[in-house]
C-alpha cells in the first residue's frame, strides 16, 4: 500500500511521486487550502490538498477527521521559503497530494495526542495512547536496546535457552503467582519470579554461558519501577570470577549507551563496597550525580547530654549522620517541617538541624533548637567535619543506622532534586562486597540480603557460624543514576556449602529437600564454578528513555493495583472452569437492606 514510510520522505525525493499510509495527525485549513500531517511509527508527513489542483480530490480531503487512517500518493515538494520546520525529519518538504483513499474512518478519541490525559484513561485506551510519537519511540528505543543486548552476547559466545513459565513454587522474597493444575487437584505450579534456579542447573549442564530475555512475575505491592510481570535479561556464566563477569557486562553495557544513545560511559566503572555506598550515602544505590554525602559524627555527640544523639551515638547499631545541604539556610520552618514529615516515612521520629548563618562567628553564628544541648567542642567538630559555610543548613539524622540509612538517605536524594544540584550525564557504579545475611528482629533469625544461593566469601561450611552477621558475600549490583539496573552474584556450586547456608537459614534438611531437592542434587554431580547476573530491561529501557515510570515504556503494563485496565483484567471466570481445577470459592453473602 505504500511506497515509503511518513517519516523517511525528504529532500532526496524531490520531484518523485510517492504513497504513504497512516493515521491523521492533525487537520489544519488554512486560507482554502488543506494541510493534513499523516502520522506512522517512523514520522509525520505533511500533506497539501489545494482546490485549483483538484476540487474533487479538496472536497475529500475536507472530510478527513483526526485519526483517519488513509492512503495518499502525490509528488514530493521543497515546503515554501520560510515555511520549513527545522524539527522535523520531514520538515524540509511536503507532499501535494494526487490521490487519496480513506481506509478506515474513526470516531472521536477520548483523548487527543497533543493533549495531556489522565494514566487511568491511557491505559485504558492504550491502542490510541501507543499511536503518540512519544510512546512509539520509547517502544522503538526497547526495541534497539533489546537488539544491541542479543547482538554482543552473541558475540561473547552466550546462547539463549528459554525456561519454563510453569515451574514449582519456591521463597524467593515475593508472593508468587500461582496457576492451579486441571491433571493434578489440589496441587499447584508457580509463574516464575526469575529463573535463578534453572540458570544454575543449565550451568550444570556444561552449556557454559547463557542468557534469555525473560518475563517474571512477583505478586508484590507496586510502584513506579515495579509491575507483576517485568522483564529481565538474565545471564550466567561457569569458569569465571566475579572480576571476569563485572568486565563483560560493564562491557555490554557500555556498547548498549553508546550504540543505542552516542553516549560515553566511564570505563572502568567506579566501585563502591556496600559499606562505602552505605556510610556516605546511606543507599546501597546511590546517585553519583547528587554531590551531598552523609558524614558519620557519632563520635562527637556519644557523650553529650542531648540523648536523642547520644544514645544512638554510643550504640554499635546506632548511628548519627549529618548532611549538609548548601544554600539551605534559606528554608522556612514551614519546609523543613515538611522535610521533617518526609524522614517520618521512613521511620525517622524527628529531623534536628542547625542553620549556619555566619560561619566566622562561631557558635553564636549558627541557629537551632538544639544548640543549647550540644557543647562547644562537639559544635565546632561537627562544623569543621561538615564543612559547613555560612549560608548552609545541616540535617540529622540519629536512630539505629538502618533508620538513619534510609530517613537520611531519602532526604539526600530529595534534597538533590529539590536544590537542583543533580549533575547532567550518566553516572554508573559497582556495589560490591555485600553482607551474606542480615538479622530479621521481627522473625528472629538470618535471612539472605540477595538470595540463598549466593557464595559468601569463604570456602568452609563450618566458618558459617562463627559470625554471620559479618561475613561478606560474592555478590555485585550495577547502578545508574540511583537506579540499580542490574543485580547478581557468584553462585554457591558445592552441596556442602548450599546446605550449611540453608541450615543458617533455618531451613532444615527436609525442608530444603522438599523445596530445592533437585537443585542439591545436581549440585552433587560435578557442580562447575558459576556466577551470572540479571539486568532489569523495563527499568534500564525506562531510564534511557528519560521516563518516570517503567510503564511508560511497557506496551500494556499493568496500574498500581495490579490490574489491565484494557482487557479489565483480573476478572472472574465461570464456576466450570473452577471446578475443572477443584477450586470453590468462598462466596461473601449479601446483606439485605
Amino acid at each position: 500500500m505504500r511506497s515509503h514510510y511518513c517519516g523517511q520522505i525528504n529532500e532526496s525525493l524531490i520531484d518523485q511521486t510517492v504513497t504513504a499510509v497512516g493515521w491523521v495527525h492533525r487537520r489544519r485549513d488554512h486560507g482554502g487550502v488543506i494541510f493534513i500531517d499523516l502520522r506512522d511509527r517512523e514520522g509525520v508527513l505533511q500533506v497539501v490538498f489545494d482546490p485549483s489542483d483538484d476540487a474533487k480530490l479538496f472536497a475529500e480531503a475536507e472530510q478527513l477527521r483526526s485519526e483517519y487512517v488513509i492512503r495518499v500518493s502525490g509528488k514530493v515538494r521543497a515546503r515554501p521559503e520560510g515555511t520549513a520546520n527545522p524539527n522535523m525529519a520531514t520538515g524540509a518538504v511536503e507532499l501535494q497530494a494526487v490521490d487519496l483513499e480513506v481506509v478506515s474512518r474513526s470516531e472521536t478519541p477520548p483523548f487527543h495526542h497533543d493533549e495531556p490525559a489522565s494514566e487511568e484513561l491511557r491505559l485504558r485506551y492504550r491502542y490510541l495512547d501507543l499511536r503518540r510519537p512519544a510512546m512509539l519511540e520509547n517502544l522503538m528505543l526497547r526495541h534497539r536496546v533489546t537488539r544491541a543486548l542479543r547482538a554482543f552476547l552473541d558475540t561473547e559466545g552466550f546462547i539463549d535457552v528459554e525456561t519454563p513459565m510453569l515451574t514449582r513454587s519456591t521463597p524467593e522474597g515475593a508472593r508468587d503467582y500461582l496457576v492451579p493444575s486441571r491433571t493434578y487437584p489440589g496441587q499447584f505450579f508457580s509463574l516464575p519470579q526469575s529463573p535463578q534456579l534453572f540458570k544454575q542447573l543449565l550451568m550444570i549442564s556444561g552449556l557454559d554461558r547463557y542468557y534469555q530475555i525473560v518475563r517474571c512475575f512477583r505478586d508484590e505491592d507496586l510502584r513506579a519501577d515495579r509491575q507483576p510481570e517485568f522483564t529481565q535479561l538474565d545471564i550466567e556464566t561457569s569458569f569465571l570470577d566475579e572480576a571476569q563477569i563485572m568486565d563483560i557486562m560493564e562491557r555490554m553495557i557500555r556498547g548498549l549507551f553508546q550504540d543505542v544513545l552516542g553516549v560515553a560511559l566511564p570505563d572502568p566503572f567506579p566501585r563502591l563496597s556496600y559499606a562505602e555506598a552505605m556510610d556516605r550515602f546511606g543507599s546501597d544505590r546511590p546517585d553519583l550525580r547528587n554531590p551531598l554525602e552523609l558524614v558519620e559524627i557519632g563520635d562527637l555527640v556519644a557523650a553529650v547530654e542531648f540523648k536523642v544523639f547520644a544514645g544512638p551515638g554510643a550504640d554499635p547499631e546506632g548511628r548519627v549522620a549529618a548532611l549538609r545541604v548548601p544554600g539551605g539556610a534559606r528554608l522556612t520552618r514551614k519546609e523543613i517541617d515538611e522535610y521533617t514529615a518526609f524522614v517520618g516515612r521512613y521511620g525517622a521520629r524527628g529531623l534536628a538541624y542547625i542553620k549556619v548563618n555566619d560561619a566566622s562567628a562561631g557558635r553564636d553564628g549558627l541557629q537551632s533548637p538544639i544548640l543549647k544541648f550540644l557543647p562547644d567542642e562537639a559544635v565546632a567538630g561537627i562544623m569543621q567535619r561538615t564543612g559547613a559555610e555560612t549560608g548552609d543548613l545541616i540535617f540529622f539524622g540519629a536512630d539505629k543506622a538502618r533508620v538513619v540509612n534510609d530517613a537520611i538517605g531519602a532526604l539526600r536524594d530529595r534534597l538533590g532534586v529539590d536544590f537542583e544540584l543533580l549533575e547532567g550525564g550518566w553516572r554508573p557504579v559497582w556495589v560490591v562486597d555485600f553482607p551474606m545475611f542480615e538479622w530479621d528482629a521481627q522473625a528472629k533469625r538470618w535471612i539472605s540480603l540477595h538470595h540463598p544461593f549466593t557464595s559468601p566469601q569463604l570456602t568452609d561450611p563450618a566458618a558459617l557460624q562463627a559470625e554471620p552477621g559479618k561475613l561478606l558475600s560474592r555478590a555485585y549490583d550495577m547502578v545508574v543514576n540511583g537506579s540499580e539496573i542490574g543485580g547478581g552474584s557468584i553462585r554457591i556450586h558445592r552441596s556442602d556449602m548450599q546446605s550449611a547456608v540453608f541450615r543458617l537459614l533455618g531451613i532444615d534438611a527436609a525442608e530444603a529437600e522438599e523445596k530445592f531437592g533437585f537443585l542439591l542434587e545436581a549440585l552433587r554431580y560435578g557442580a562447575p564454578p558459576h556466577g551470572g547476573i540479571a539486568f532489569g530491561l523495563d527499568r534500564l529501557v525506562m531510564l534511557m528513555a528519560g521516563a518516570v515510570s517503567i510503564r511508560e515504556v511497557i506496551a500494556f503494563p499493568k496500574t498500581q493495583t495490579a490490574a489491565c485496565l484494557l482487557t479489565h483484567a483480573p476478572g472472574q471466570v465461570a464456576d466450570a472452569q473452577l471446578r475443572e481445577v477443584g477450586i470453590q470459592l468462598k462466596r461473601t453473602p449479601k446483606v439485605e437492606s
